[in-house]
């Protein structure tokens, strides 16, 4: 092998190698190793906290700080791969901490409005969720729930006005409209705040006759940081 083969194959693992979207600096992988670490450390050691109450919550991370920024790259700088990252540590931590260990929930996606999906590209919850899979081994249906009504954002607005906001958002997917399925299903979604997003979908599942198990977020927002979800 001639002697300038290691130098040029590093060179051109240098020229190949990317920025990563969170800081810029050159990485071979989705996120640098900085980053990834930095997010890692994002997450709670108990995940299970607002698991109770009519719809329980698991939250891998504190909506602030790294999180917050790396959520917001994802879904406003059209970079879809972090979703599928935090996805998988989402899934990770669901293996280790699951409220419910010998259960075999279907996990559905929080949707966007097809209008919102076509200008983003896509849905930041539904990249998440496939992750989670990927890492839990659970089944995904990602069209379980369809969102039928464009909604204003929920940024500035009351609770009340969010629950105004989402009524009737939603719709179950057309395959349970058909076929109920015969587990309950685990909703996932990037960030949970109020919860009235969450709400709505719940509620339309359950006058549906179909049972939710509850909802795995990314991350959970204190009360003064309040966003869309």
């Amino acid at each position: 092998m001639p002697s300038w083969t290691p130098n040029f194959q590093g060179f051109l693992n240098l020229f190949l190698q990317s920025h990563c979207p969170l800081c810029q600096r050159s990485t071979s992988t989705a996120l640098c190793e900085y980053c990834t670490r930095q997010l890692k450390n994002c997450g709670q050691k108990n995940p299970c906290a607002s698991w109770r109450g009519e719809i329980p919550v698991f939250g891998w991370s504190v909506y602030s700080g790294t999180i917050k920024r790396a959520i917001a790259v994802m879904k406003y700088e059209n970079q879809p791969q972090i979703g599928q990252i935090l996805g998988e540590w989402l899934g990770e931590s669901w293996l280790i901490n699951s409220p419910h260990r010998h259960t075999q929930p279907i996990v559905i996606p929080i949707p966007l409005h097809p209008q919102k999906q076509k200008q983003r590209g896509y849905n930041q919850a539904a990249l998440i969720a496939q992750g989670f899979c990927q890492t839990t081994g659970l089944k995904l249906q990602p069209n379980g729930l369809s969102r039928v009504r464009e909604t204003k954002a929920q940024f500035g607005l009351s609770m009340t006005e969010r629950q105004k906001n989402l009524a009737e958002a939603f719709t179950v997917g057309q395959k349970f409209r058909s076929h109920h399925p015969d587990v309950p299903v685990l909703l996932i979604d990037d960030i949970y705040t109020t919860g009235a997003t969450t709400k709505s979908a719940v509620q339309t599942f359950r006058q549906s006759g179909i049972a939710v198990l509850g909802l795995a977020a990314v991350a959970i927002a204190i009360k003064d940081q309040q966003t869309n979800s």
